[in-house]
């Protein structure tokens, strides 16, 4: 069933795809590009947009460490493990309902499982779009946003709407 919620689902992971696909073209020295007046890397951003933390959150089937790649074999690795991290968050989406309750730097959070599905989606937008500024303010056109859109998704899919 196409609810709006596997759809953006959908699209989270099929963006993120395509960004560690993108990413596995360029250099080593490439994936260590920060934005101006910043120091997450590239390669930092991408591994951070790969933690499991919300899936772990949300269904409890553990928290998988990553690390920033540093080669192309090593983006192409955490890719594959954003794709199971993806499928997790798309599972977990079926169950909106109730609380998730977790302890952080000593403080107990309380969040409602609707914030946090929403919150993976929208953390991935950014972090997808920061990873494209750091190669545009040094004029590598490496990814383009609008490639990845909904549009795009829903021409991929073949949904044409």
């Amino acid at each position: 069933m196409d609810t709006l919620s596997d759809r953006l689902f959908r699209h989270m992971a099929w963006a993120n795809a395509y960004v560690f696909g993108r990413l596995a073209t360029l250099s080593s020295q490439e994936l260590e590009y920060t934005a101006p007046m910043d120091d997450w890397t590239a390669a930092a951003i991408l591994e951070h947009l790969t933690g499991c933390h919300y899936a772990n959150l949300l269904d409890g089937k553990g928290y998988v460490q990553t690390t920033p790649p540093r080669t192309s074999t090593e983006v192409l690795a955490l890719k594959e493990l954003s794709i199971g991290f993806d499928a997790r968050l798309r599972e977990a989406a079926k169950d909106t309902a109730g609380f998730v309750e977790y302890t952080r730097d000593g403080k107990l959070i309380r969040r409602a499982r609707a914030t946090i599905l929403g919150q993976a989606i929208h953390h991935a937008t950014e972090h997808r779009a920061q990873i494209a500024a750091i190669y545009s303010a040094r004029g590598i056109k490496v990814i383009d946003l609008d490639e990845i859109d909904l549009w795009e998704f829903a021409n991929y899919e073949g949904l044409g709407d």
